[in-house]
């Protein structure tokens, strides 16, 4: 009996060594978000690869949707 628990305890131990990563699809590189992903789907004003202008795409995205004196007015 001891022996099928230790045997259990240690498939369990190896199979955990095992697993493979689990990311679907995940970016395999690192790039800044402002680079964009070179397709043709972007918002209208923002340039892919200019910093600034995603900044203050997300800075109008912010205020639109979060601010909630924006809304009331």
């Amino acid at each position: 009996m001891k022996h099928a628990i230790w045997l259990v305890a240690l498939a369990a131990l190896l199979g955990a060594c095992g697993e493979k990563p689990q990311a679907l699809g995940a970016v395999t590189k690192d790039v800044a978000p402002y680079n964009g992903t070179g397709k043709g789907f972007a918002a209208a004003g923002w340039k892919q690869g200019d910093k600034v202008s995603w900044e203050s795409q997300l800075k109008a995205r912010t205020q639109q949707g979060q601010n909630d004196y924006g809304r009331m007015n």
